[in-house]
């Protein structure tokens, strides 16, 4: 074995360094898979030391469902024997803390906790978060190839193992305006990179039905390499969900009902049981899991915002609300290490077992789930919710991804006739109304129509941001209860054109103007002063700064958008799913307002 990364180092030091670099903890791991099985066995056997033995622990054993009190020795980043009659240069006593493998989340856009790759992994790092699985469909459809190879390289050699999806869905509809499209042969190349593991959630499942071709091949392309894929077919049942599956679609996360969830159980699906900041499904799937079908269950968070990640935690707060809930502590988490390990063939992780990576995480008890400990590789790289540093620099994204001409935005809109068509925001769902109702006329030498702040009947725009083909989407939403100024964001699914809510035009514009100026992000303004921002230079998605400066930034923002009115717990979320064509009933693009159950576009004077 190579021992040029070991010379000079004391073993002491390997085991607690706080200032290991992360890149070196990643050729570690790489030197770690190079270790010879004559070397495996002796450290098994006890004939050399190991490097670590975390001793009278109790093991939460997800092969079987038992908790079994053992030490366990950790050599070379292995896990090589659990049991009784080891020795180890570094030995810890846990005094019958439990030892939990290293959790995994099965299914999450990392662009939706606003952070990049780096600074995200060192917020979910002490929840014990030691892998994910996402599916950069966020970043893809604003900045294509690009976008992914960017979240590749950002994600390279951190303490958390980032894999990743090929997004399937770029752009995700033909009635808006994307930056980027991925193709079949896009596909193709994307599975032979390293870490990428399979095809993301396939969100056109009428397209599967169909048999659209595109759509078709880029499964055919998975299927060819045997690597899974990943499913989106919410209400999909009966004779549609067999072919759906036949397809060679195996897991899905939208599941709300009982019924839905049982039915693609059966059907041979993974259920993924969603408990993200936007949907919360855990406890109405709960009561499907059994100890007969519980191996096919695994929890995931999807989406998680800055709020979420600091008040509640990451997997460990799905893992503590799962039990909170009725459900058995070590079943639960077998949902979030060795079945979404299996579900996703990454076979060297998921268990306490001898010959799986050391990613291990300490427990205080299984009641309340407060991580104590994580190590990586065997590497300790957090303790009572502080992250050990981590030295490599982070990876910046050097791809502007906002393109407008200020001088082409008008939000006027000339008046035809007296009845519009409204987008009613229903609260805490993401589907809408489709309202009809008068327009408020502004008496000027041109009759226009106008905001209703009486009626919280607001002017809606969405702007082209990625092309600058000068498209302008206006429409009215009533729902979100400004009374004064105006918000903006390019954050708006799913292609994450900039959208913008007010009172007034100038506002409205002003807002535009200041985004644009910040190269991305989320605006608060009143009467031509900017009131709160977080600016997301990273394709307008994502800041390079700290979970605690986002979520600093996030506060204020909320906290201004109640001064000016809105009685919203956060607008910029309901604002963000108001450009999304695929969710029913009225939706605006930056191509004009869609009728979302026709799928066509409508006018907006009816």
């Amino acid at each position: 074995m190579p021992g040029n990364v070991f010379n000079g180092l004391n073993h002491v030091n390997f085991v607690k360094n706080d200032n290991l670099d992360s890149l070196q903890l990643n050729q570690i791991g790489k030197l770690m898979n190079s270790i010879t099985l004559k070397k495996i066995i002796q450290y098994s056997r006890g004939e050399k030391k190991a490097d670590l033995l975390l001793k009278n622990g109790q093991v939460v054993n997800v092969f079987t469902g038992e908790v079994v009190r053992a030490d366990v020795a950790v050599a070379r980043g292995l896990i090589i024997g659990v049991g009784q009659g080891y020795s180890a240069i570094e030995t810890i006593d846990l005094a019958g803390r439990f030892i939990c493998p290293g959790f995994i989340d099965g299914h999450l856009h990392i662009e939706s906790t606003m952070l990049t790759p780096y600074q995200f992994a060192r917020a979910v790092l002490p929840h014990g978060t030691t892998t994910v699985i996402c599916d950069p469909h966020e970043i893809a459809n604003v900045l294509g190839i690009s976008g992914i190879h960017y979240m590749l390289e950002a994600s390279e050699g951190l303490p958390v193992t980032i894999c990743f999806m090929a997004p399937s869905c770029v752009p995700a509809t033909h009635l808006e305006t994307a930056g980027a499209s991925i193709s079949a042969d896009d596909i193709a190349t994307l599975l032979t990179r390293p870490r990428v593991l399979g095809l993301a959630e396939m969100m056109n499942f009428p397209g599967v039905l169909l048999q659209i071709p595109e759509v078709l091949a880029k499964l055919e392309v998975t299927r060819k390499r045997g690597m899974p894929v990943d499913g989106h077919a919410p209400s999909l049942s009966g004779r549609d969900l067999q072919a759906y599956i036949a397809a060679g679609i195996t897991s899905d996360h939208e599941c709300t009902r009982p019924e839905e969830a049982l039915e693609k159980l059966r059907a041979g699906m993974y259920l993924m049981i969603r408990q993200g900041s936007a949907e919360h499904n855990l406890e109405d799937l709960l009561p499907v899991v059994t100890a007969e079908n519980s191996r096919r269950c695994i929890l995931v968070s999807d989406d998680r915002h800055p709020d979420d990640l600091m008040d509640r935690g990451h997997m460990d707060y799905s893992i503590r609300l799962a039990v909170r809930k009725g459900l058995n502590p070590v079943t639960a988490i077998q949902m979030v290490t060795l079945n979404p390990a299996e579900r996703f063939r990454l076979w060297d992780r998921g268990a306490i077992a001898p010959g799986y990576r050391a990613d291990m995480v300490i427990l205080n008890n299984l009641e309340d789930m407060q991580v104590e400990k994580v190590f990586v590789w065997g590497q300790l790289v957090a303790e009572q919710g502080n992250v050990l540093s981590f030295s490599r620099p982070e990876v910046k994204s050097r791809t502007s991804s906002i393109n407008i001409k200020n001088s082409k935005l008008n939000f006027a809109i000339p008046a035809r006739t007296g009845r519009i068509r409204v987008i009613g925001v229903i609260k805490d769902q993401i589907v809408t109304e489709m309202l009809e109702v008068e327009a408020k006329i502004a008496k000027a030498k041109e009759k226009m129509a106008v905001s209703d702040i009486e009626r919280d009947i607001l002017k809606l725009a969405v702007i082209e941001r990625h092309k600058d083909t000068g498209n302008v989407g206006l429409g009215f939403v009533r729902g979100i209860g400004l009374r004064r100024g105006a918000i903006a964001s390019t954050v708006a699914h799913d292609s994450h054109n900039l959208i913008i809510v007010g009172t007034n035009d100038f506002d409205m514009k002003f807002a535009a103007n200041c985004v644009a100026e910040m190269g991305g992000g989320l605006v608060a303004v009143d009467n031509g002063q900017v009131k709160a921002s977080l600016p997301l230079p990273v394709a307008g998605l994502m800041s390079d700064e700290p979970l605690e400066n986002v979520r600093k930034k996030m506060d204020r923002l909320l906290s201004v958008t109640k001064e000016l009115g809105s009685p919203l717990a956060n607008p910029f979320m309901t604002l963000s799913f108001l450009a999304l064509p695929v969710i029913p009933a009225l939706k605006l693009t930056d191509r004009g307002l869609v009728d979302v159950n026709k799928f066509e576009f409508v006018d907006l004077f009816v």
